[in-house]
């Protein structure tokens, strides 16, 4: 059944010999998180083509870094991935009046326990423009005060603090592979190399 709603991401614009042009939506399933979506399109060459995405309110990270410079992340098991992920505070907005600045306040106190008296924005990037529309807003946290973590209830997250040079040595064996957390520990370096 084709959808009349046109996405999103056919209303964006680009070079003309790169665009590809909405026809028609031949499906959409909702989620709690996410939509699926499949989309007809028409090619620069005429031709149409299938375009199968996630349509992503958009969510937010947190770069928590103590006083003495240690960073405080997350331990949770990531299921389709399989395995237990170590990453940075993050969740997805609630809806799109959610700003992400009180949002990443809110996702680093559910999921660590602490508050910060700093919130500053470090970048928003697309972590996956071939099959989502998600943006992810991301912040650095500063003048942390320990508190209780309060995890969503199907939320299961432990608390861990490393310095950097640990955490840069557990990306670089393998060992952190979420994308978000890579990005924001060098937009945080870059950022501290600039202000020198």
């Amino acid at each position: 059944m084709a959808h009349k709603r046109i996405p999103k991401a056919a209303r964006r614009g680009g070079l003309p010999g790169l665009r590809e042009t909405w026809t028609r939506t031949l499906q959409r399933v909702p989620g709690k998180a996410v939509s699926f979506r499949v989309d007809e399109v028409r090619l620069p060459n005429g031709r149409k083509a299938l375009r199968a995405y996630l349509e992503h309110i958009g969510a937010v990270a947190v770069l928590p870094v103590l006083d003495d410079g240690r960073i405080v992340f997350v331990r949770q098991h990531r299921y389709p991935v399989g395995q237990d992920t170590l990453e940075i505070p993050a969740g997805k907005l609630n809806g799109p009046g959610d700003a992400p600045a009180a949002r990443a306040r809110a996702e680093l106190r559910e999921e660590t326990g602490y508050t910060a008296s700093g919130l500053t924005r470090l970048m928003s990037f697309w972590p996956s423009t071939a099959f989502s529309t998600e943006t992810l807003h991301v912040y650095l946290a500063r003048g942390l005060k320990k508190g209780s973590p309060c995890p969503d209830e199907d939320e299961f997250v432990d608390a861990e603090i490393l310095t950097f040079k640990k955490a840069w040595t557990l990306v670089r064996s393998g060992r952190i592979k979420d994308a978000k957390t890579v990005i924001a520990l060098q937009a945080w370096k870059i950022k501290e190399l600039e202000n020198r």
